[in-house]
């Protein structure tokens, strides 16, 4: 069934706003079709993550709206490049890519997108007001909006973003939509390992957990550590989404829709509880290592999702002292570069070795130069990706185990 069609709708179908506005409403007019949207409604924003050089079809679709003379309409933020432009020596990857990548995060630019190339648009200026209604793509990004700071998007993909970047309309459907945001699966953490002061892992084994067994479908956590901070559910979240389609969590008492379990749930009951032990999160976390204690690190990678100045500000005690014996990777964004030089962190980062990769991540380009050992990570998406994408084995560790680890050149435990 055709959605219907407001007077601007149909300016742009007509070409009233030019031809590359109208190339995208019929795009989004059939995507509409598809998913069963009655209707559009407008956006405040839009994040793309098609920016990512995945072959001659991804430059081709940009360059077409750009020689039609195509703009976006609302404020659009860009996900990662192929290629970090402000480090252009680090790509070591095939040049057809790296020049096609460089081509294709410029072209985004020429439309009027805002050259952030982050993972982590909710991390900059461009954070969205609760309840917005926005177009987001990229999955950290997704789960990150609607849940901590309770903006509303779908998980838009590849070309539909930009589509509605470009019309600054999206199609009515799945969590723009009040009542299909409410949780439907009860996440209880009967306990937690004592070992473990910091939240960061426990936030990674939930959002592993629900990502595997909660599928689409939204899950309200109870029981997360009292110490839990937005980057944690940023981790859990983008590991959510990975190992699973989660586009949406609630975590009680913690997250703006979730004051209770009643709030979270809209009133109604829970189709399924899934309770969790201090052992079922120690196996999890477990299990996201490929290799065991003791195995030779070629690399440290942080920052997947980007590196906030939140989390370089707690790395910093960390990087005094001895040089790590092996290369470290920090994923970040150009806005939390340019606050690190403020209290002259990047030089002491670079003073210890650390190689900050900007406007790209180390698990979906070329830039990492030796992956003869495994790589450690505190990312639960990094450890989930890097396998299948750069085909390394993987280590996972808390940030004090991965820094440790680099100065042995081998994993350790703290």
């Amino acid at each position: 069934m055709a959605p219907s069609l407001s007077a601007f709708d149909q300016e742009l179908l007509a070409g009233t706003h030019g031809e590359a506005a109208a190339f995208c409403m019929r795009l989004l007019t059939r995507f509409a079709e598809a998913v069963g949207a009655e209707s559009f409604i407008d956006i405040e924003a839009a994040h793309i993550d098609g920016c990512l050089y995945l072959g001659e079809v991804s430059l081709d679709f940009v360059e077409h709206l750009v020689r039609h003379g195509g703009r976006v309409r609302v404020p659009t933020t860009l996900n990662v490049g192929s290629v970090d432009l402000i480090h252009p020596e680090l790509f070591i990857g095939e040049p057809k890519i790296g020049s096609g990548g460089a081509r294709l995060m410029k072209a985004h630019e020429e439309l009027g997108c805002m050259p952030t190339f982050t993972c982590a648009p909710y991390q900059t200026m461009f954070r969205p007001r609760f309840g917005a209604q926005i177009a987001w793509a990229e999955s950290n990004a997704i789960v990150f909006a609607n849940s901590v700071i309770g903006a509303r998007t779908n998980r838009y993909g590849d070309f539909i973003d930009l589509c509605c970047a470009m019309t600054g309309r999206a199609p009515l459907y799945g969590l723009h939509i009040t009542e299909n945001r409410r949780a439907e699966i009860l996440v209880e953490i009967e306990s937690l390992p004592a070992e473990w002061e910091d939240a960061g892992p426990a936030c990674v084994a939930v959002g592993h957990t629900i990502g595997k067994r909660c599928g689409s479908l939204v899950p309200a956590i109870v029981g997360l550590p009292r110490n839990t901070r937005e980057d944690d559910l940023k981790a859990l979240g983008a590991v959510a989404a990975s190992s699973g389609a989660v586009a949406l969590f609630h975590a009680v008492g913690l997250t703006p829709e979730a004051a209770t379990v009643e709030q979270a749930f809209q009133g109604l009951p829970p189709v399924e509880v899934i309770r969790l032990t201090a052992d079922d999160l120690r196996q999890t976390i477990c299990n996201l290592s490929t290799v065991p204690d003791g195995t030779p690190l070629s690399g440290v990678s942080f920052g997947t999702p980007h590196f906030s100045f939140a989390e370089f500000s707690r790395l910093m005690p960390l990087i005094e002292g001895e040089r790590p014996v092996v290369d470290i990777y920090i994923n970040t964004n150009r806005g939390v570069l340019d606050q690190l030089a403020m209290p002259g962190w990047d030089k002491a980062l670079e003073a210890a070795g650390v190689t900050l990769v900007i406007d790209t991540c180390t698990y979906v380009t070329a830039i990492m130069r030796d992956m003869s050992g495994a790589i450690m990570t505190n990312s639960g998406k990094m450890a989930y990706y890097a396998p299948g994408n750069i085909g390394v084995e993987i280590a996972f560790g808390s940030l004090a185990d991965c820094m440790a680890s680099a100065r042995a050149g081998k994993v350790v435990r703290l």
